[in-house]
C-alpha cells in the first residue's frame, strides 16, 4: 500500500511539475514577443530666414589700387542696400582674396616657355542675413543696377532657412512616436494581442524638401535650402513588447 501512495505522490509531483514548467515556458515566450513599426510624421512649413551671397571683383596692375578701387565699391554696395531697405546689421563683408594672375606663353609643341604678370585680382564677398525675406528677394532680382555704378557683381541663389527647426524636429518626433504606438496596436488588435511597454526606440531620418518639388529622399537625409515653402518630415523606429 505505501509503495502505491509512494508511486502516485511521484506521479503527482512530475504532473505538477511539468505544469509549473509549461507555465513558465509559456510566460517567458509571450513575454519574448515583440511587435516592430515604424512611425511617421511631416509638415509643411514657411521659411523665416533668408541668406544671399554675392561677390566682386577689382583687377589692377597696382595692389594699392586695386585695393582703392574695391573698398570704394565696398561703399557704394553696402549704400545701396541700406537704400533699399536693409539694417546694414544684416550686412557683412568678408575679408579680401588677393590672387595674384599671369598669363603664359607657350611654344609650338604646348611646352610652356614663360609668363606674364597681368594684375591683381582682388575678390570680396557680401552676405545678407535677414528675416524680411521679401525685401531680399526683390533686391536680389534688382541687383543688376550695380553695374551701372560700375560695379561688376555676382549674385547667387537666395537661400532658405527656418529659425525654429529644432522644435519642429521635437514636435514631428513626438507625432512620429504617436504614429508607431496607433499601427502598433492595430497590427495586436488583428492578433488578439494588446500592446505593452516600448523596449527599443531609434529615430530615423529628418529630411527637409521643397515643397510640391520632385526632390528625392536621401540615406543621410535631404536638407532643401533653395524652397522658400518646406516639408519636413521623420521616420521613428520602435519594438514594443506584446501581451
Amino acid at each position: 500500500m505505501k509503495s502505491h501512495l509512494g508511486q502516485l505522490f511521484i506521479a503527482v509531483g512530475i504532473i505538477l511539475t511539468s505544469i509549473i514548467l509549461g507555465n513558465a515556458f509559456n510566460y517567458r515566450f509571450k513575454s519574448q514577443e515583440t511587435i516592430s513599426v515604424t512611425g511617421l510624421a511631416s509638415t509643411d512649413f514657411t521659411s523665416d530666414l533668408i541668406v544671399w551671397n554675392g561677390n566682386y571683383s577689382r583687377k589692377n596692375m597696382e595692389l594699392r589700387s586695386a585695393y582703392t578701387q574695391l573698398k570704394a565699391d565696398e561703399n557704394n554696395l553696402r549704400n545701396y542696400l541700406v537704400g533699399k531697405g536693409l539694417d546694414p546689421k544684416e550686412i557683412v563683408f568678408s575679408s579680401i582674396q588677393i590672387d595674384k594672375e599671369f598669363s603664359y606663353k607657350y611654344d609650338e609643341n604646348g611646352r610652356q616657355t614663360g609668363q606674364d604678370f597681368t594684375g591683381y585680382n582682388l575678390t570680396q564677398r557680401v552676405t545678407v542675413e535677414s528675416k524680411n525675406i521679401e525685401k531680399v528677394e526683390e533686391i536680389s532680382r534688382q541687383v543688376t543696377e550695380l553695374i551701372e555704378q560700375g560695379i561688376e557683381f555676382y549674385s547667387s541663389e537666395p537661400a532658405y532657412y527656418y529659425t525654429k527647426l529644432s522644435d519642429l524636429k521635437l514636435d514631428l518626433l513626438a507625432k512620429a512616436s504617436a504614429d508607431a504606438r496607433k499601427r502598433a496596436e492595430i497590427i495586436a488588435d488583428n492578433s488578439k494581442s494588446s500592446v505593452a511597454k516600448v523596449k527599443k526606440a531609434s529615430m530615423g531620418v529628418f529630411q527637409i524638401t521643397g515643397q510640391n518639388s520632385n526632390e528625392d529622399f536621401s540615406y543621410g537625409g535631404a536638407f532643401n535650402t533653395a524652397s522658400r515653402e518646406k516639408t519636413a518630415s521623420i521616420t521613428i523606429r520602435m519594438e514594443y513588447q506584446v501581451n
